[in-house]
């Protein structure tokens, strides 16, 4: 069995997260007991929602144990097998984690999930045509339940969810508005996504500033937003939505270091009588064929064209993952294994 590199929480942050809150450890790989097989990582996710695990507090979640692999979502091959449910040589996704194999018991439902590289690449099955693309297909059709020819806006436009978030809401004929952070980001969002404008926050030093500019994109309104930054950027959409719109609240990464993230305008609730809702898409596994289904074809069409970021080598996965939390990524984030 092959040495094994691992990455794991060595300490909690205190504020920021920080290169020395992880350590990196090299272990042998257990052998395989029957119904277990052997993965051989080729890419690993790194994903906002890991920064909120690593705090001890509570959430919707159990916080990322110290001293263990840090976990996330790992596409890879089966390179040995004690079970009859998958063969050495089938290409794979699982919840890996931060490592460069895992050992997963096969038998269980819901460790390890086939995939078809066919059309769709490999790496594409941890954003557009996985987790991320999944959460941009539910918030956008079970909660925001929008109607042709409504204006729809996400934040984090550039990134997995935001991306495959406009290529669905363009297939249901809705004007898509992004909001991302730069010029190149906002290029990629109208130019190779599709979207019918994206907004620039880096321009904008207030709520107001930006919420004009979000006028001007918008100009009947907004009737379904996609959160996932919080903060002055919700500010600015509050101030534009319209009466009885919709809120599908995914991320909240201005809080993620464990500030407090006031809302100022907390009556618009009340005054445009808004529906907002929360969700954690692996509460919801019962929609997941249907939206890869969709997602996949998007990607396969070329309707869908995500972008992504990748680090080299798994040495390289604290410094990645913290610049996606400031920004520095551009699509999805991930980490080249094999």
């Amino acid at each position: 069995m092959p040495r094994n590199k691992q990455v794991l929480l060595d300490n909690r942050p205190q504020g920021e997260a920080t290169p020395s809150n992880f350590k990196l450890v090299t272990t042998q790989t257990p052998a395989l007991q029957d119904g277990q097989v052997l993965v051989k990582h080729h890419f690993m996710s790194l994903d906002p929602y890991m920064r909120g695990r690593m705090n001890d507090a509570k959430s919707y979640a159990q916080p990322q144990p110290l001293g263990q692999v840090m976990q996330g979502g790992t596409a890879g091959e089966v390179v040995e097998s004690r079970s009859a449910k998958f063969q050495p040589g089938d290409q794979v996704v699982g919840m890996g984690g931060w490592q460069e194999y895992s050992v997963v018991d096969a038998d269980k439902p819901g460790m390890l999930r086939r995939v078809d590289t066919t059309h769709v690449p490999l790496s594409h099955y941890l954003g557009a045509v996985g987790m991320p693309g999944v959460t941009a297909w539910y918030g956008l059709v079970k909660i925001i339940q929008p109607k042709e020819g409504e204006t729809v806006v996400v934040s984090a436009a550039s990134g997995a969810v935001g991306s495959a978030l406009g290529a669905l809401a363009k297939a249901r004929g809705l004007r898509a508005v992004g909001i991302a952070g730069g010029a190149d980001k906002c290029r990629y969002v109208t130019e190779e996504l599709g979207f019918d404008a994206c907004v620039d926050y880096k321009q904008h030093a207030d709520a107001a500033s930006l919420s004009k500019a979000l006028k001007e994109a918008c100009p009947n309104g907004i009737d379904g937003y996609f959160e996932n930054v919080g903060g002055m950027v919700m500010d600015a959409v509050m101030m534009r939505m319209n009466a009885f719109g919709r809120i599908a609240l995914c991320g909240m990464i201005a809080g993620y270091d464990g500030k407090p993230i006031p809302m100022a305008y907390p009556q618009l609730l009340l005054t445009n009588r808004l529906m907002l809702q929360g969700f954690i898409v692996s509460e919801h596994m019962e929609v997941w064929p249907e939206a890869l289904k969709e997602l996949g074809t998007l990607v396969a069409s070329g309707k869908l064209r995500p972008r992504e970021s990748v680090a080299v080598g798994l040495e390289s996965a604290p410094e990645a993952f913290l610049g996606m939390l400031k920004g520095r990524n551009f699509g999805k984030q991930l980490v080249k294994l094999a």
